[in-house]
C-alpha cells in the first residue's frame, strides 16, 4: 500500500472516530506534500520518496519546534504534546533508523574507501554517507561517529 493511500485511509479513521489530532496532523502532512509539488521549479516523480521526503521534513521542522517550546518552559508546555504526537505520528512512515554500531560500522567503512584520516576531512565523509544512505541514517549520529572515528588513530 502507498503512503498516500495509507495517510488517506488513517484520515477517514481519525473522523470517524473524531480523533482531531490525527487528523490535523495528516491534513498537514498533506498540505506539505501539495506544497512541495506545487512549487516553482519542481520536477519529478509523485511516489513514496516524495512523500517519505516530506514526512522526514515536517518530522524534522517539528523538532526544531519543539526546542523552542521547550526553551520558553511551561508556556509551551501544551504545544509540547501535540509535537511530540505529530513526531511519533510521522516515525511510523519514516523508515527505522540505523543503530550507532550500525552507523560506526558503515562509518569505518567509508573512510577506508575514501582514505580520510584527518579531522577535516569529515565533511567529506559525512556527505557521502548521508548521499548513500539517504533518509536511513540520522545525521547528528552521523557526524559524532565520524569525528570520533577521524579522531581516533587508524588501527
Amino acid at each position: 500500500m502507498s503512503i498516500e493511500t495509507d495517510l488517506n485511509e488513517q484520515l477517514k479513521q481519525a473522523m470517524r472516530a473524531k480523533d482531531a489530532q490525527a487528523a490535523n496532523c495528516i491534513r498537514m502532512i498533506k498540505t506539505k506534500h501539495m506544497e512541495r509539488r506545487t512549487a516553482a521549479g519542481f520536477k519529478g516523480p509523485l511516489d513514496d520518496s516524495l512523500w517519505l521526503d516530506v514526512v522526514a521534513s515536517y518530522q524534522k521542522q517539528l523538532r526544531k519546534s519543539r526546542e523552542e517550546y521547550a526553551a520558553i518552559g511551561a508556556r509551551g508546555a501544551e504545544a509540547i504534546a501535540q509535537i511530540d504526537f505529530e513526531i511519533g505520528f510521522c516515525g511510523r512512515f519514516l523508515p527505522k533508523a540505523a543503530s550507532d554500531d550500525e552507523v560506526r560500522a558503515l562509518v569505518r567503512e567509508a573512510v577506508m574507501r575514501l582514505g580520510a584520516s584527518d579531522p577535516k576531512q569529515a565533511g567529506r565523509v559525512v556527505g557521502e554517507l548521508m548521499k548513500a544512505h539517504k533518509g536511513k541514517l540520522d545525521p547528528s549520529a552521523v557526524k559524532r561517529i565520524v569525528d570520533e572515528e577521524l579522531k581516533a588513530p587508524i588501527a
